[in-house]
């Protein structure tokens, strides 16, 4: 028992029901956000209280004889005045007691791992600055830009001097290479010399640096941001994925709550769940933190439970979107002639930000400042497609020139009358040994001149 201060004072005998950070033993006594918050109304209303623990352990339901169980039923049986607890205030309740104003909010949440938005991030993550129709776009312009450079090119006179005998450089390969050097802002052969070629090199600069200022800001952006994309934002995100299991607390409210509901979202959730009752539906609220801390899971449930879970364990986070919006409330008989006097005190403690700062006392995180002051090396996924297109591009560089000195190799081999492989591998080594002739022919050449 916890007995409160005030001598000559009424004395309520408040029930109450041991879950953290609510009511919690600490050397012997009681303590926690409810413990505090009584606190606070009895100095308001100048009450004492003696507090006890519910016998059962429960909250308060109708049993199969009919009768009420948990702090509801002491309530009924006046072995309490109130009930200061985490106490939903539901219409079947209201029925038999009276409830205060809600002193805390809550409702329906999802409860995630932080590190399923790392495993969410696409190999090509550097394409994400801009959309498929962005690219696409793109792709478009430096196409038609660089047909109408090599198309200027040939309609002016200041390209050629004599177009019939005089080779233009604007081919539209050159176009291409180009175009393609001013878009990754290097400089270029050839050079424009009419004013009709240089106007189109100007304005397809221009249109370049904003491209790649637009595309930078952007992915700067969508790095630094990684760590704070939650994959699933609301249910919708949750029913539509496929990665992650998700499930409730066996014959919870919040199961019920999905069975009933009519909305076709929550009717999914519902169905999953149900198909999958003994794999996903969990049976206690440890259970379910334990669950979503070491595999793929999602777990459906209180949300301002999930905050402390969340502020226990900086892996977890929860998602943004919250249903079923309920509160907690102070328990009365029905003839109690403290609701109303309870009820306002609550309301004054709420505008007054004491009830704020209680919220923010015994739900206190350390992880958002721990976040802030850790810096994280970048994932593998958000660069892995520039290096798999580095290596693309290297094979090809590579094949190409490979192709180009078997082509020369064929028409060599046709003058000197030997087969193709023999004219390749003798150019092959070549080209690979030139240094070493060079440097040996160097010598040669020293020593006869010494």
């Amino acid at each position: 028992d916890s007995r409160g201060p005030g001598e000559g004072l009424p004395t309520l005998t408040v029930t109450t029901i041991l879950e953290d950070p609510y009511v919690m033993v600490r050397n012997a006594e009681l303590e926690g956000y409810c413990i505090d918050l009584l606190k606070a109304l009895a100095a308001m209303l100048h009450f004492s209280y003696k507090v006890k623990v519910v016998g059962d352990g429960q909250y308060g339901a109708v049993s199969s004889t009919g009768n009420w169980t948990g702090m509801i039923g002491e309530i009924l049986r006046q072995e309490a005045d109130i009930a200061v607890a985490p106490l939903t205030v539901t219409s079947a309740r209201e029925e038999v007691v009276s409830f205060t104003t809600p002193f805390l909010q809550t409702g329906i949440g999802i409860l995630l791992r932080k590190d399923t938005v790392s495993q969410e991030m696409s190999f090509f993550h550097f394409l994400a600055p801009f959309s498929k129709e962005t690219w696409t776009g793109l792709l478009f312009a430096y196409v038609l830009t660089c047909f109408c450079l090599f198309l200027v090119a040939r309609l002016s006179p200041c390209e050629w001097n004599e177009p019939k005998n005089e080779e233009n450089h604007f081919t539209f390969l050159n176009s291409l290479w180009f175009g393609a050097g001013a878009l990754a802002l290097q400089g270029v052969t050839p050079r424009p010399k009419a004013l009709s070629v240089r106007v189109i090199a100007a304005v397809w600069w221009l249109f370049t640096i904003a491209l790649l200022a637009a595309y930078i800001a952007n992915f700067t952006a969508l790095l630094s941001s990684g760590s704070e994309q939650l994959p699933i934002q609301t249910f919708e995100d949750l029913v539509k994925q496929r990665k992650l299991e998700f499930g409730t607390l066996e014959g919870s409210s919040t199961f019920y709550y999905f069975k009933n509901s009519k909305n076709p979202i929550h009717q999914m959730i519902y169905e999953y769940m149900d198909k999958r009752r003994d794999h996903v539906l969990v049976k206690t609220y440890q259970e379910a933190v334990q669950r979503v801390l070491e595999s793929n899971y999602a777990f459906i449930g209180e949300s301002i439970s999930q905050d402390l879970a969340a502020a226990r364990h900086c892996d977890l986070i929860r998602a943004p979107e919250v249903i079923g919006a309920r509160g907690f409330g102070i328990a009365t008989t029905q003839a109690s002639l403290w609701t109303k006097k309870l009820s306002v005190a609550v309301l004054k403690l709420r505008e007054s930000g004491d009830l704020d700062y209680l919220r923010n006392k015994w739900w206190e995180t350390s992880c958002l400042h721990k976040s802030r002051e850790r810096w994280s090396p970048l994932q593998p996924q958000a660069l892995g497609g520039l290096f798999l297109t580095l290596a693309i591009g290297l094979a090809l560089g590579v094949i190409a020139a490979v192709v180009e000195l078997s082509n020369k190799s064929r028409h060599a081999a046709g003058h000197v009358k030997k087969s193709c492989c023999s004219v390749f591998t003798e150019e092959m080594c070549t080209r690979l040994r030139i240094k070493e002739n060079t440097r040996q022919s160097q010598e040669t050449s020293g020593r006869a001149n010494a």
